[in-house]
């Protein structure tokens, strides 16, 4: 009985041993990571994702993560126009697999570390250039924070992928400035287009108007040419059917026709109120007088038809 109960001590202390020192022993890496490896504190090695063993008691292993990880940050700063701005900047970073030593050992906190490089390399930028040009170069200004980042960060063994700056967020007061600056700015393109337009247009009419008038011009004139190809042939005609009639006698006639047929007209157009006419028998007569008057006054007879009279001649 002795024996037995010693028997079973033995194993129960054994398995004892074995579950407290299994968990010390034995340990996996998952894949995308890697496992340091410590002896008495001191680095030993570095392993790979799978099935590990350890020397309990004496070996203790800390997890790197290889994976790629994103970073953000907020940097104030102000620009060369004294307008303080906001910029966030994204930082996407990992440890490089050959520098798994550094990057495990020489940095204690990286994205801390990190953090400071991008304010750094931001205050060096930024200050010098105006609010615009701080909007126009935010590619400039990531490739310039991922450049100084890789070349401190790769000595650390850490790998940078990107360095975005992904916005400038100026105050709400500027932002309101600047929207009223850039609708001003449109507001004075559509006006100078507007008043191109507009200048267009009345140019256009003017031209339009230029060319009606000369149509006018010239159905008036060949409405005159007209009336007078009538009236000669109207005073041949009246020559021929009467006798020793003169062409001032028939031109006297005619006008005289044409006067009564204007009375006759304004008589009837609407609008018209009153007409004062001469109601005497001789009232024809004292027309075709008046008539004849004016007519010798515009116009002279010489034997074969009537005629405008002369130019005058310069130096005469």
């Amino acid at each position: 009985m002795q024996i037995g109960g010693l028997v079973l001590v033995f194993f129960a202390f054994v398995a004892i041993f074995v579950l407290v020192t299994a968990p010390k022993t034995l340990f996996t890496v998952r894949t995308a990571s890697a496992g340091v490896v410590e002896r008495f504190g001191k680095f030993n090695r570095i392993v790979r994702p799978g099935l590990q063993i350890l020397i309990p008691f004496a070996e203790q292993a800390f997890i790197v993560d290889l994976q790629v990880k994103q970073a953000q940050f907020q940097v104030e700063t102000k620009t060369k126009d004294n307008v303080f701005v906001q910029i966030p900047v994204s930082v996407q970073f990992q440890v490089l697999d050959d520098n798994i030593y550094d990057a495990f050992y020489r940095l204690s906190s990286p994205q801390k570390q990190i953090e400071s490089f991008v304010f750094n390399s931001i205050l060096g930028h930024v200050p010098k250039l105006t609010l615009d040009e701080t909007f126009d170069q935010m590619s400039g200004i990531s490739i310039a924070v991922k450049t100084e980042l890789d070349a401190t960060m790769s000595g650390f063994g850490f790998n940078i992928l990107t360095a975005l700056v992904t916005d400038i967020i100026p105050d709400s007061k500027v932002k309101l400035a600047m929207n009223d600056i850039n609708a001003a700015q449109r507001a004075q393109v559509a006006a100078m287009a507007r008043g191109e337009a507009d200048k267009i247009l009345k140019v256009k009419q003017a031209e339009a108007e230029a060319e009606s008038k000369a149509l006018q011009g010239k159905g008036i004139a060949a409405e005159r040419q007209a009336i007078i190809d009538g009236l000669s042939a109207s005073i041949e005609h009246f020559q021929q059917g009467v006798p020793g009639a003169t062409s001032e006698d028939v031109m006297a006639l005619v006008l005289l026709t044409q006067y009564f047929d204007t009375l006759r007209d304004i008589g009837t157009r609407g609008g018209t109120n009153t007409l004062f006419l001469p109601n005497n028998p001789g009232a024809a007569a004292d027309f075709q007088t008046q008539i004849l008057a004016g007519l010798r006054s515009g116009i002279r007879h010489d034997g074969s038809g009537l005629s405008a009279p002369p130019l005058p001649v310069p130096g005469a």
